[in-house]
């Protein structure tokens, strides 16, 4: 089964709050097994998470939330430069793709629209 499937079939999601993308332990077991960096970008309304094999090469440090293995990516200054420092978004539905070699979070229908994640 492609990676694109698994991803279909496992049907994750993610959070995007103040800056900071929410992973989950599942979604990092599939796609980021033994990653401790990732780069975060924006592109067509899509946020783009990359893994990083290397730490010299940059990017944020995927850090460890919880007991549950959960993990945060905080990119403060990508969703500012592309006037999103404000998307608070819950269930942001994941995707692996292969040709981009990221995680895409579809974050069209978020657009200019703050949720409450207090729900």
């Amino acid at each position: 089964m492609s990676v694109e499937k698994q991803a279909e079939a496992a049907g994750h999601t993610a959070d995007i709050r103040a800056g900071k993308v929410y992973l989950s332990a599942a979604l990092c077991e599939t796609y980021f097994k033994g990653i401790e960096a990732v780069i975060v970008l924006i592109r067509d309304s899509c946020v783009h998470v990359l893994p990083v094999h290397q730490m010299a090469a940059g990017g944020c440090l995927l850090k460890v939330r919880n007991a549950q293995g959960d993990r945060v990516a905080s990119a403060p200054d990508v969703f500012l430069a592309n006037e999103m420092g404000n998307l608070e978004a819950r269930d942001v539905p994941a995707r692996w793709s292969t040709e981009n070699g990221a995680l895409i979070l579809q974050t069209t229908e978020y657009e200019n629209k703050v949720y409450n994640m207090n729900k």
